[in-house]
């Protein structure tokens, strides 16, 4: 049984070159290049505008990672053509972001402000003081940064203030009953 995943082909986007030299899998696009080492037993060729994994066996260890090697290929392709974005919303009242240069400082009812650089390879966009974008080519970078982010201050779910992904939706809970 092969993985579903795995046996779908991902088609090129124009502008994107695909490069693969032994194991090692690079894209290059619009907004930078990426690439990844294919797994052993995990073959890759790019056939018709479209990139096809193939497994070179029935093994489940070749087979687990078949569809993951699928998986990040199409996550590089789609980074380096369009890239990823995630957006964070800040509820709260005097809670901001200000943007200084590529980094941002926080506003989050501590005593002290909090101050985020931006890694290699990582875009914050101020869109204004209560909403912000995390843009950049790797999805798991992308992600990874916006979930530290949301840790600096967590919605809570009586008055949902915090730090949260604009598609997030808080449960609420009750307050105290009043006699």
């Amino acid at each position: 049984m092969a993985s579903h995943i795995g046996k779908l082909p991902i088609a090129v986007p124009a502008g994107v070159e695909i490069t693969i030299n032994g194991n090692i899998f690079q894209a290059k696009g619009a907004k930078g290049t990426d690439s990844f080492e294919v797994p052993e037993g995990i073959s890759v060729a790019v056939e018709d505008g479209q990139i096809v994994f193939t497994p070179e066996d029935d093994l489940r260890p070749t087979r687990a990672k078949h569809g993951l090697a699928r998986s990040l290929a199409a996550g590089i392709v789609e980074g380096v053509s369009q890239g990823f974005t995630k957006r964070l919303l800040i509820v709260g009242t005097g809670y901001r972001v200000v943007a200084k240069g590529k980094n941002l400082e926080f506003f989050l009812g501590y005593s002290h402000t909090i101050n985020v650089e931006a890694p290699e390879g990582i875009e914050f966009e101020v869109v204004n003081p209560n909403e912000l974008l995390v843009k950049g080519t790797d999805k798991q970078a992308v992600g990874q940064i916006a979930a530290n982010i949301r840790k600096l201050r967590a919605p809570e779910p009586y008055k949902g203030k915090g730090i949260k992904y604009a598609d997030e939706r808080i449960i609420r809970k009750a307050g105290k009953a009043g006699k």
